[in-house]
């Protein structure tokens, strides 16, 4: 895994919305989507350094064409491979 990339949002609708643009704007897989509480929802996603960038740029935005929030968003080049225990 070159790099994981987060965008938390309120609300399923969402994060589903920001999961279908990131997918569509670079080579990344899902990793996991988890269900934080309070309605958050967290995407994970990885590929190389690069396409999760592009494809968090993205993810951002994606809320706010379903009316959802964005809570927070990030990419992690070069994890460590402690991180993959909690994410899968």
């Amino acid at each position: 895994m070159n790099a994981i990339g987060l965008v938390e949002t309120r609300g399923l609708t969402s994060a589903l919305e920001a999961l279908d643009s990131m997918a569509k704007a670079a080579d990344v897989k899902l990793v996991d989507l988890k269900k934080v509480g309070s309605g958050f929802v967290t995407v994970i996603i990885e590929g190389d350094v690069a396409a999760v960038s592009a494809a968090v740029d993205v993810g951002k935005m994606a809320p706010s064409k379903v009316g959802g929030e964005l809570i927070s968003a990030n990419v992690i080049p070069r994890p460590h491979q402690e991180l993959s225990k909690i994410l899968k």
